[in-house]
């Protein structure tokens, strides 16, 4: 950020230049110092990447999804009820706020068994612990509807916040995006 801090600088001095001090090696100047400021923060965007703050979470996280979303492609009702806690909230964007977990699992079972399956995003999900309390995993899913197209839908965004208890590990809120 400093090399574009320094460009911007002296872009903005060229500019409180008058018209009549321009020249054509100063317009060229100009030109390549905006050229090369557009084009460090543009790479400075297209570069980040996720790195795990723990390996040994991360690898957690990402076994437990595989836990929950194997249950529920195979329509594993105790498994999910395992893994959602009893005091679950889970937002979707298209249905709203479920404070049940019976009743989530009742919605799972009458509107996802046998008619959707979820496929992850490989590569997508980033897991960031929570001290004293778990760890929250962000992802892309993409969703296969049986009963339409058998099409995979476009990749949505869902958020998960796993609560460690001991050795288990539960989702208390999820966040889903379509």
């Amino acid at each position: 950020m400093e090399v574009i801090d320094s460009i911007m600088y002296f872009v903005n001095q060229i500019m409180k230049q008058p018209m009549k001090k321009f020249n054509t090696p100063g317009l060229l100047v100009l030109l390549i110092l905006i050229t090369l400021s557009a084009s460090l923060t543009t790479h400075a965007q297209d570069s980040y990447k996720y790195v795990p703050e723990s390996k040994e979470l991360y690898a957690k996280i990402v076994h437990m999804d595989s836990l929950l979303f194997n249950a529920y492609n195979s329509c594993d009702m105790e498994t999910q009820a395992k893994i959602f806690s009893d005091n679950l909230e889970f937002y979707h964007d298209k249905g709203g706020l479920i404070t049940s977990k019976k009743d989530l699992l009742d919605a799972i079972k009458r509107n996802i068994c046998g008619k959707v399956t979820r496929v992850l995003v490989p590569g997508s999900i980033e897991v960031y612990p929570i001290a004293g309390y778990g760890a929250v995993e962000i992802g892309l899913h993409r969703f296969i509807n049986h009963q339409e197209n058998n099409n995979l839908s476009k990749p949505d965004k869902f958020i998960c916040v796993w609560q460690q208890k001991g050795d288990a590990w539960q989702v208390t809120r999820v966040i889903s995006l379509h």
